[in-house]
């Protein structure tokens, strides 16, 4: 597990707790020769909880422009996870941090799955980094993410 993927579901279900809200986030255990559907899920029986979000990192640092579908997925990745979304009913989220080097934050935005399946479809090469930072962003207080905003709600 990722520190961005640790330090999600941390923030989800520390919102969860504080807010009263009967759901959990968590990451499954991946196994050697077991594939996983996506990196995080949230199950709740509201509707707004019941998500799945992928995760992926970027180094703007390291010279970034974009996220590519060919090197930041895996082969069939996107169709497997759209699949999976179909399937379970869930809403999908493409989670990308965004890391800019030392002594400067990491920032995170959070994109709906349909935005990125679009994208895919239509034989794009990814999202560029600036076209991330056009979806809403996870708000970071010092080390955590509050994600309190993407329900529109503050911790």
């Amino acid at each position: 597990m990722t520190e961005f993927e640790r330090d999600l579901v941390k923030s989800f279900n520390s919102y969860f707790e504080k807010n009263g809200v009967r759901a959990i986030a968590y990451r499954r255990k991946q196994h050697r020769f077991s594939s996983q559907f996506v990196d995080i899920l949230v199950d709740s029986i509201k509707p707004d909880y019941y998500i799945a979000i992928e995760n992926k990192s970027i180094s703007t640092a390291k010279g970034a422009k974009k996220l590519y579908f060919s090197q930041h997925f895996s082969k069939n990745q996107v169709e497997r996870i759209d699949t999976f979304l179909n399937k379970s009913g869930r809403n999908g989220y493409l989670a990308v941090e965004l890391k800019q080097g030392r002594g400067k934050p990491r920032q995170a935005f959070m994109i709906p799955w349909n935005v990125i399946i679009k994208r895919y479809h239509e034989d794009e090469s990814g999202l560029g980094v600036k076209e991330i930072k056009r979806f809403m962003e996870i708000e970071r207080n010092g080390e955590k993410y509050k994600v309190g905003s993407f329900f529109n709600e503050d911790l």
